[in-house]
């Protein structure tokens, strides 16, 4: 069993960017561009691996290998945008791993690519790649490919020996254990389960019992033998039923205008764990948005237009105002999702106005914005 965070370490330590392995700083798949981007580099890997795995890290410094992290990004589905663009699509996995000098709810983003071994092209144009372009990659650099496309076997060797360097050991499973339950959340409720005798699972939330059902706040999920955080929200209600062979997760969101809020089940996340060492993880959006009057939605909207420029042009607020703009990304989401336009755009220019001054609003439109975005791509 690899343990995600030595493999990171080794491949940042003894390797740069070559034909089975490349970094980012960030990757942005809800753009055109950014998808374009992403799906050459992931054509061009696993046209150049047909028998190896190969990888993209994200969250580290081209330049100097220094690990800043990204936004955990918790989305299961971006296998259904390779298979979208791609012909003969890779298998992919987007993993969070930790790295313990970040901060709070930054992590690594490992994806793993597994060719099918066969030529991988375009399915259709996007951006400014042409369908049936075939990438590769040629040192560091993932470059189109006209014809006479070959599917080389170099690098079978040395990425199953640094795959062998990561392998997990007790000690470094009791020492995660530890560092997860003693250490980085000793003010939390913390529980750890054992899973088909190989995989540790972690997790700690602040509990909550209503009608004989527990849930958490605050929840951080954690594989502990691979070093993969599986969830984490600082905002959510979550409900954990852990079972012989598998672990559930239902994640409740709490919306609603003024005082009147409820929570509205969200998603269920199902990690099925096999005796073979291997686990899948599959979810299913649950979520029914709430409907409000639009004109009164349309009155709240330009309301949090007001305090946004305000916000922009750095006037200093009252504590009524505050309080104004502390709602302003449950307003804006519920605007969204009742189908008021222009919605998307004003949150993300209110998301870069709001971090350098108001970072518990920054966090509640950054948490806005992931479940719009797990809503945008489920539809």
């Amino acid at each position: 069993m690899i343990n995600k965070r030595l493999l990171v370490k080794n491949l940042l330590a003894h390797h740069g960017e070559n034909s089975f392995y490349d970094k980012k700083r960030r990757i942005d798949i809800s753009t055109k561009e950014g998808k374009a981007k992403f799906l050459k580099h992931v054509c061009a890997l696993a046209n150049s691996n047909p028998n190896n795995n190969a990888y993209i890290l994200i969250g580290v410094e081209d330049q100097n290998n220094e690990v800043v992290g990204v936004d955990f990004f918790d989305d299961s589905r971006i296998q259904n945008l390779v298979n979208a663009y791609l012909n003969h699509p890779p298998q992919i996995i987007y993993e969070n791993i930790l790295f313990p000098a970040l901060p709070p709810g930054k992590v690594v983003g490992l994806v793993t690519i597994r060719s099918l071994g066969a030529v991988c092209s375009l399915r259709k144009n996007i951006w400014k790649y042409w369908g049936g372009t075939v990438f590769i990659r040629e040192g560091s650099i993932s470059l189109p490919k006209d014809t006479g496309v070959v599917l080389p076997d170099i690098n079978t060797p040395v990425v199953s020996s640094i795959e062998l360097q990561a392998q997990n050991s007790i000690g470094l499973t009791l020492d995660g254990v530890m560092d997860f339950m003693v250490y980085r959340h000793k003010d939390l409720e913390c529980h750890y389960k054992v899973f088909v005798e190989q995989f540790v699972v972690c997790w700690a939330g602040i509990p909550k019992t209503v009608k004989g059902i527990t849930y958490y706040s605050r929840v951080d999920i954690e594989m502990i033998t691979e070093q993969v955080k599986l969830f984490y929200s600082a905002l959510d209600e979550v409900e954990i039923a852990a079972e012989e062979n598998s672990l559930t997760i239902t994640e409740y969101v709490r919306l609603g205008l003024g005082p009147q809020k409820k929570y509205f089940p969200f998603e269920i996340t199902r990690l099925q764990f096999s005796n073979n060492g291997r686990y899948t993880l599959l979810s299913d959006l649950i979520f029914q948005p709430p409907k409000y009057n639009k004109k009164t939605l349309l009155h709240l909207q330009n309301t949090s237009l007001q305090l946004v420029r305000k916000v922009e042009k750095g006037v200093n607020f009252s504590p009524l105002e505050l309080e104004e703009l502390s709602a302003v990304p449950e307003i804006l989401l519920l605007c969204y999702l009742n189908e008021l336009p222009g919605v998307l755009e004003l949150m993300e220019q209110a998301k870069d106005l709001l971090r350098p001054d108001h970072p518990k609003v920054y966090a509640a439109m950054k948490e806005a914005l992931r479940i719009l975005r797990k809503v945008k791509y489920n539809q």
